[in-house]
């Protein structure tokens, strides 16, 4: 029986199974976005982000652990370095996975897995969000009405 054994076997063997997602992480941290199948982006994405979650704090612990996992001290350096920083304050989340339609050889469903702080379009979009916030007091009203008023006094002379 398979009770409690929820992940994703990938049709490969364990060793394999290791490798391919260590060398999709490393190319991941690298590269910032990759293109894959659908089922490997969904088990890159259990298997990158609690060592993203790791790399938060930079000990030399969890940088032995995080090797342990990737297998590329570059790589690794990377990530603690640059990638660390950037997501710091971010509680969870590190990756976005975007459907990209079917591959044509075979049909499998193909996607698109990211690091969510390093994609501009859906960055840029959030930082203008931001600074546009309006008050629901109404508080800009009284800021346009004394131009319009100087306006209609000039008009009488």
């Amino acid at each position: 029986m398979r009770h409690g054994k929820k992940f994703n076997h990938l049709g490969r063997q364990t060793a394999h199974r290791k490798a391919m997602l260590a060398n999709m992480a490393c190319s991941l941290i690298e590269h910032k976005r990759i293109n894959t199948t659908v089922a490997k982006a969904k088990a890159l994405k259990q298997f990158v982000e609690p060592m993203i979650t790791k790399s938060k704090t930079d000990t030399t612990h969890n940088r032995r652990i995080v090797m342990a996992k990737l297998r590329q001290k570059d790589v690794v350096a990377e990530l603690f370095r640059d990638v660390a920083p950037k997501i710091g304050d971010r509680p969870g989340g590190y990756t976005r996975i975007i459907k990209l339609g079917n591959r044509l050889g075979d049909n499998a469903d193909m996607a698109m897995i990211e690091l969510v702080d390093y994609n501009e379009l859906y960055n840029a979009g959030k930082a203008e969000k931001k600074t546009t916030r309006r008050s629901r007091r109404g508080g800009s009203k009284p800021a346009v009405t004394p131009p319009v008023e100087t306006e209609a006094s000039n008009e009488e002379e």
